[in-house]
This record gives structure tokens, C-alpha cells and sequence, in this order.
């Protein structure tokens, strides 16, 4: 983890060195921050779809009260990818950092 740490650090510091750097750095930054987030949207909904089927097979009575929550969430988690997506847009086309 400190490797990455420092790694990061290091990037970071090459990254205000020009205004081109700044542009060419942003896209490393959005891409990098839209596959995170993917990933970490993907493992949450297997999670929660799993809970769900796991709580449909214990009491098949709650099957519709439980689909409707986990449609809830996924739709929760779903809006955090949006986020990512909307603030790496605003990285990549409306940058504040170029002055």
C-alpha cells in the first residue's frame, strides 16, 4: 500500500509540472477513477444480489419485499458510478486545474 502511496505522490507531483502534463494527467485520472469505481459498483451489486437470493431461499413469502429493496440499492450503488462518471467528465472537458 505505501508503494502505490508514493507512486501516486510521485505522479501527482509531475503532474502540475505543465499545462499539457495537467491534461495528459486527467485522463490517466479519469480512467483510473471510472474503473475503480466500476469495479467497486460491480462487487457491490454481486453482493447484494446474493444477499437477496439467500433471503428469497430462507423465506420464499418475502421474495417480492426483498426484490424491491435490492432494486433500491443497485440503484444506489449505481448512482455512485454516475458520480465518478460526472466529476472525471469535468476532469476531462471543463478541467479547473488549467489555468
Amino acid at each position: 500500500m505505501k508503494k502505490f502511496f508514493l507512486l501516486f505522490l510521485a505522479l501527482g507531483a509531475v503532474a502540475f509540472a505543465g499545462e499539457a502534463d495537467v491534461q495528459a494527467y486527467s485522463v490517466v485520472a479519469a480512467g483510473v477513477g471510472l474503473g475503480l469505481a466500476a469495479l467497486g459498483g460491480a462487487i457491490g451489486m454481486g453482493h447484494t444480489a446474493a444477499a437477496t437470493i439467500a433471503g428469497t431461499a430462507r423465506n420464499p413469502g418475502l421474495g417480492g419485499k426483498l426484490m424491491t429493496t435490492m432494486f433500491i440499492a443497485l440503484a444506489m450503488i449505481e448512482a455512485q458510478v454516475i458520480y465518478t462518471l460526472v466529476i472525471a467528465l469535468i476532469a476531462l472537458y471543463a478541467n479547473p486545474f488549467l489555468g
